[in-house]
């Protein structure tokens, strides 16, 4: 209804033919995929957080347990 493009990539070819109104609005058209790439980020880091990160002595303490269930299996 607007015939505007959502494609950053098409919207700046004839912005620059166009120039003046269309030119003026070209900010949008890169801005909001740029917040919206943060955003999705942001609530990935937050929603797939690492586990816990074990010390050099767990680990190998817990490596020594696993290969000894191992050996008596």
């Amino acid at each position: 209804m607007t015939n505007t493009s959502v494609n950053p990539a098409r919207s700046i070819g004839p912005a620059i033919f166009v120039g003046g109104w269309a030119l003026s609005q070209l900010w949008l058209f890169i801005v909001a995929p740029v917040i919206g790439a943060a955003i999705a980020a942001a609530l990935y880091t937050v929603t797939h957080a690492p586990a816990e990160k074990l010390s050099v002595k767990e680990a190998e303490r817990a490596l020594k347990t696993e290969q000894a269930q191992r050996r008596s299996a």
